[in-house]
């Protein structure tokens, strides 16, 4: 019989409230651990010294209301958070700071979270939901200037924007969005000429997360079915269903396709986490550490000579680090 899975690594407490949202931050690929950034229901921000295995600093600017989304501007150090309190704030990390130096604000009430892209050395740009239903915003920053306003056509019908990631298909191309809907459809957008390249009903259940592999052009979504569709991008910009997995219970909260293309991992309604295989989306493992449900999960983009980690945050107000080795 196989051996089952090991448990994690080390579990971290102390937030008080839900994990919602996870981003490791490493200012070195080749340091041996790296920084964990955790948002939690009560809109606080927690940076987690992983050799430490303690908490650092504590981040409170969104006034009690849920995180949504945590992203580092590569290169610097400064944070971005996105709360429910309709505010995207920058946080100047540098030499010890721990201070909102900006912020842009939103119009949407949903859970949609944001996207970041980095299209030149001190230039991203940020996907957002925008006012009306189904709008999406892509936002400059560091101008913080709108570049474009991605709307579909009237009859769509496509609900809310669910989960948003942007992509460059090469140096100097336009930049692309994937965008997933209440209506459980995949849409690709053209920023540049701003309309919709192609649409692909994925679920019957709106897209609650995705993520995108662009070096095989293909994608994967989760809903509240017991379903994980992945999907693929040919030549002509088409999306097509790849494969299908039938899962046990329903409802998946988030995914994530590691760094490296290798591994992905849910996370579950059911309290567990399960790998796959990304190549093939072979079933690698489930993880049963958690009481309640698992909100979110990320992989580390440090590189030791074996291993990687990977993060859940729970319901039940704990983050499991579980280590992850390479096969080669």
């Amino acid at each position: 019989m196989a051996l089952p899975p090991p448990g994690p690594k080390f579990v971290l407490r102390g937030t008080g409230a839900e994990l919602t949202t996870l981003h490791f931050h490493c200012a070195d690929l080749d340091q041996n651990c790296p920084l964990l950034f955790s948002g939690a229901s009560n809109g606080l921000i927690h940076l987690w010294d992983l050799r430490t295995r303690r908490m650092r600093t504590i981040l409170d600017g969104h006034g009690g209301k849920s995180l949504c989304w945590l992203q580092m501007l590569h290169d610097r150090d400064v944070l971005l958070s996105q709360g429910r309190d309709l505010q995207i704030c920058m946080w100047d990390l540098a030499e010890g700071r721990n201070m909102v130096t900006d912020s842009v604000s939103l119009r949407s009430i949903g859970f949609c979270k944001c996207s970041l892209l980095r299209i030149a050395q001190e230039r991203w740009l940020l996907a957002v939901p925008g006012q009306e239903t189904s709008e999406v915003q892509v936002v400059d920053l560091p101008s913080k200037k709108l570049v474009c306003t991605l709307k579909p056509e009237a009859d769509a019908k496509l609900g809310l924007p669910m989960c948003l990631k942007l992509w460059q298909p090469s140096s100097g191309s336009c930049p692309l969005l994937l965008a997933g809907y209440e209506d459980g459809s995949v849409t690709l957008w053209d920023t540049l000429e701003t309309k919709a390249l192609c649409r692909l009903a994925c679920h019957q259940e709106p897209v609650m997360s995705l993520d995108f592999d662009s070096e095989r052009a293909r994608g994967v979504s989760g809903s509240s079915e017991k379903v994980l569709s992945t999907w693929s991008l040919d030549e002509q910009q088409i999306l097509k269903v790849h494969q299908v997995h039938r899962l046990i219970n329903p409802g998946i909260a988030h995914v994530a396709i590691r760094p490296d293309k290798k591994i992905l991992a849910t996370a579950g309604w059911d309290h567990r986490i399960r790998l796959f295989g990304w190549k093939a989306l072979k079933p690698l493992a489930v993880l049963d550490y958690h009481s309640a449900t698992v909100h979110c999960v990320a992989f580390s983009d440090h590189r030791t000579p074996r291993e990687r980690l990977l993060a859940a945050g729970s319901k039940d107000h704990r983050i499991s680090v579980w280590s992850i080795y390479q096969e080669t």
